[in-house]
């Protein structure tokens, strides 16, 4: 089938190459000439695990292109995908001015009956608003499709390949038969296909990330409560995560989360909620237990050295809001280098990726390098912020050796806490 994507970002790189691959002919869009160069040349602008090699493959075979000329590429397809961003407005609403736009101008250059899939993240109604703006701008049939993305950053290209459902928002049948063509490899599985209606698909992929966060800012809490009463938080977790009724998934206490999707869809499901005059108490309580927990781990530092933390250098390892990825959207590294900086202390940080763009984000006031061990010398104290996989076993008597003060603050509970005291470091943990 002849795709196009409008939309060369996180979503829409992952979609177009993902359905390059399965043998459709993708055409990838977007109005930034520099960014569509690049990619036409194999350099892949974000960090992806298995999506720079996917994409060099499909374009070497002519199955995936990358384009400025969105009104040829629209042409030239049957399915079109609005895979724009929708960063949030001062007042928590997503943005969706690249949606309106997109839709117009694909509806000013259609030349015959086309599926419009949105992709980004929307409100409910944007189905809807996107029809209208179709209507307005073209004479041409077409069916109007929700069909929202559930990718992990640091496993989009696995979650798209098998994903654990597929949600399609459409009215009528035949947009709906299109769909399960183009999703139809991905469900040798077992059909994980779920037909809805549009609103009912547009709610679903907000009300899916709030109970993930929801359950994340739960276990924070709890946390929190395990460290006054003597209790320890892995432990508890186990004990809950047996209960099928409840599960593993997301139940990690930790620094808080971040990136481009949970903070961005709590504000905007909250605002959704404002204008049908709604309380959303949960989500709002949500959203105010993570923000203290980003400064969890700075307190703990606070409570060992005292609040006043000038003259004391701090080494973090980790800055990307998840292993996996180099985005540093609503890190909690930054709300928790900040804390440090606003105490007076010197902050050095490593990142196995994010470190090429942290320079940017932190202004020249942190000391960014990729070895984790260079930034340690002379330093009195380690956080560990993201729990990648090099973090995990390092090398204590190297760290021991190089740090002034023996004191590791682990912000993912990901160091057993038995084994580094036992070396003669003092620990700090969440909820242990």
């Amino acid at each position: 089938m002849r795709v196009a994507v409008i939309g060369s970002g996180y979503v829409g790189l992952v979609t177009g190459a993902c359905l390059a691959e399965t043998g459709n002919h993708v055409v990838c869009v977007d109005h930034d000439a520099d960014k569509i160069a690049r990619l036409a040349q194999g350099a892949v602008p974000i960090h992806e695990p298995g999506l720079e090699p996917l994409i060099q493959r499909n374009f070497a075979a002519g199955r995936l292109e990358f384009s400025v000329d969105l009104a040829s590429a629209v042409r030239d397809a049957r399915v079109v995908f609005i895979a724009v961003g929708t960063p949030p407005l001062t007042d928590g609403s997503a943005d969706l001015s690249a949606v309106d736009a997109v839709a117009t101008q694909i509806g000013a250059c259609m030349n015959g009956e086309k599926v419009i899939v949105t992709k980004s993240t929307v409100p409910v109604g944007t189905g809807a608003r996107v029809r209208r703006l179709l209507r307005d701008a073209t004479a041409h049939p077409f069916s109007v499709v929700s069909n929202p993305e559930f990718l992990k950053e640091g496993a989009a290209v696995e979650d798209f390949m098998k994903p654990d459902r597929v949600v399609i928002g459409a009215d009528d049948a035949d947009a709906v038969e299109v769909m399960r063509q183009i999703y139809a490899p991905y469900m040798r599985r077992g059909d994980r296909l779920l037909v809805m209606d549009v609103e009912s698909a547009e709610m679903t992929k907000y009300a899916s990330n709030a109970m993930l966060a929801t359950r994340i800012s739960f276990m924070n809490e709890i946390a929190a409560l395990c460290e006054r009463v003597g209790a320890n938080v892995e432990q508890v977790r186990r004990g809950m995560a047996a209960d099928v009724r409840i599960g593993g998934h997301f139940l990690f206490p930790g620094v808080g989360f971040g990136g481009s999707c949970f903070p961005k869809d709590l504000s905007a499901l909250h605002h959704v909620a404002e204008t049908h005059d709604l309380p959303m108490r949960i989500i709002d309580s949500v959203t105010a237990v993570n923000r203290a927990q980003k400064t969890a781990l700075v307190n703990k530092v606070k409570a060992h050295f005292g609040a006043d933390l000038s003259g004391k250098t701090f080494a973090v390892w980790g800055l990307a809001f998840k292993p996996g990825t180099s985005d540093l959207r609503e890190a909690p590294s930054i709300a928790i280098i900040r804390g440090l900086r606003e105490a007076g202390a010197t902050v050095r940080a490593s990142d196995p990726v994010a470190h090429r763009s942290a320079h940017d984000v932190f202004n020249g006031d942190v000391t960014v390098h990729e070895d984790p061990y260079e930034i340690l010398d002379g330093a009195d104290g380690l956080l560990l912020v993201t729990e990648w996989n090099v973090y995990r076993s390092p090398d204590f008597d190297a760290v021991r050796e190089r740090l002034r003060d023996h004191v590791l603050f682990d912000g993912r509970n990901i160091w057993n806490r038995q084994h580094v005291e036992s070396l003669g470091f003092s620990y700090y943990g969440i909820g242990v």
